[in-house]
């Protein structure tokens, strides 16, 4: 797959611009011959146009960071708007003047300004990237391609508002872990620093040695307070660099299979992962995209790279003749009800409805999932904090029991 940028004419003479993701410059001529474009000018890797009146280094400096609730209330009006016939011109200069968050009015101003150089709506938002996630601009390049961008804005509005529920409730369960957490470790600290050395002067003027655990206690305590300063000081080191290495294709690719894995929360993101699949799949499927170039779009939309090499294997296996049925199996993403699902629904012809059931069935287990989260954090919250609790008393309650031993003598 690579990413070509378009010139195309209507019928009428209008002038066209977007980008593509397919497989050769012949490919994106068939496809703009199938929407009704007269293909002009077809090029490979050509950079995205630049705003001029617009800069994000001087934004971020300046302005308020769109937020998801700002994301999810600019695809609402943009599914009214579209829906009842309104030019998107004028659409986006009436969202300009009702906005509230200067990064994104100064967005949309931008895109306005290539709508009106000849872009599409998905290439002038495809410029501003820190504005427009990668989700939504592909959502909406599916739905320019298809006829149906009403229907686009309206699947990104409920899978957005389905992620804000779902990290809303991820949070609200890993507060009360975090708190107990953070209080202990504060403990800890105050005992390690302030505490136990007390134990070691009075200890040293009896001529006893301290207890092994608080000898180690001790020992780390004085560590730390040594040796702080080459301790920020690497921890930051390796704050940057890891930062460094996640901006890179192999790091990203990385942390995108590990957070999949990681205990207790990577299952619930695996499953909202593939349910944005499922219906990000099942609205370009239904809108008349082909359905290899459909899966190539959701397999850049759903902002995991680790899923969308699984997915592009299942476009390989389509593109070689398989069912998609037999293409899902191969990729042993999927649960097998959600295999029999799809069995069904090709068997039927009505695979767009069976993805909408795939969707629901995985955003169903995410919901389950968080609202168990706090039960299931529960256990592995007491074994940790019973772990400090035991560290906290070997290192101060042996100290006063040797004392009193001594006091005795």
């Amino acid at each position: 797959m690579a990413r070509f940028q378009y010139r195309a004419r209507r019928s009428s003479g209008e002038a066209v611009e977007g980008e593509m993701d397919l497989a050769s410059a012949a490919a994106v001529a068939a496809q703009l011959s199938e929407s009704g474009l007269i293909p002009v000018q077809i090029e490979q890797g050509a950079p995205a146009a630049k705003t001029k009146e617009f800069s994000f280094a001087a934004a971020r400096k300046r302005r308020k960071r769109v937020r998801n609730d700002d994301l999810i209330l600019f695809c609402r009006q943009m599914y009214a708007l579209t829906r009842s016939g309104v030019p998107m011109i004028r659409a986006l200069h009436g969202l300009v003047e009702s906005s509230h968050n200067e990064m994104l009015k100064r967005a949309l101003a931008g895109v306005i300004d290539g709508l009106e150089s000849g872009r599409d709506l998905a290439g002038a938002m495809s410029v501003f990237p820190e504005v427009f996630p990668p989700l939504l601009t592909r959502m909406v390049q599916v739905g320019e391609n298809s006829g149906n961008l009403e229907a686009s804005f309206e699947q990104l509005a409920i899978y957005l508002e389905f992620e804000k529920q779902t990290r809303e409730q991820i949070k609200a369960a890993m507060r009360y872990p975090t708190f107990v957490l953070v209080a202990i470790a504060i403990a800890m600290a105050i005992l390690s620093l302030f505490v136990i050395p007390t134990f070691a002067k009075v200890f040293a003027s009896f001529g006893a040695a301290l207890p092994l655990p608080t000898r180690i206690i001790l020992a780390i305590s004085n560590f730390s307070v040594a040796y702080w300063s080459h301790i920020a000081a690497g921890l930051l080191v390796m704050a940057v660099a890891l930062r460094k290495y996640l901006a890179t294709a192999s790091g990203a690719f990385l942390w995108d299979r590990s957070k999949l894995r990681l205990p207790l929360v990577g299952s619930i993101l695996f499953r909202a992962t593939l349910a944005r699949f499922a219906r990000a799949f099942a609205m370009g499927y239904g809108s008349g995209v082909p359905l290899v170039q459909a899966l190539a779009y959701t397999a850049r939309a759903i902002e995991n790279r680790f899923i969308a090499q699984h997915l592009d294997a299942m476009r390989n296996h389509l593109e070689r003749g398989e069912t998609l049925t037999r293409s899902a199996a191969a990729t042993r993403m999927f649960t097998p009800l959600v295999l029999q699902m799809l069995a069904v629904g090709e068997e039927s012809g009505n695979v767009e409805t069976m993805l909408l059931e795939v969707a629901g069935f995985y955003e169903r287990e995410v919901a389950y999932e968080v609202k168990n989260l706090t039960s299931a954090i529960e256990p592995i919250l007491i074994v940790i904090i019973g772990a400090m609790v035991l560290v906290l008393a070997l290192g101060v309650f042996l100290p006063m029991w040797n004392m009193s031993t001594l006091m005795r003598r």
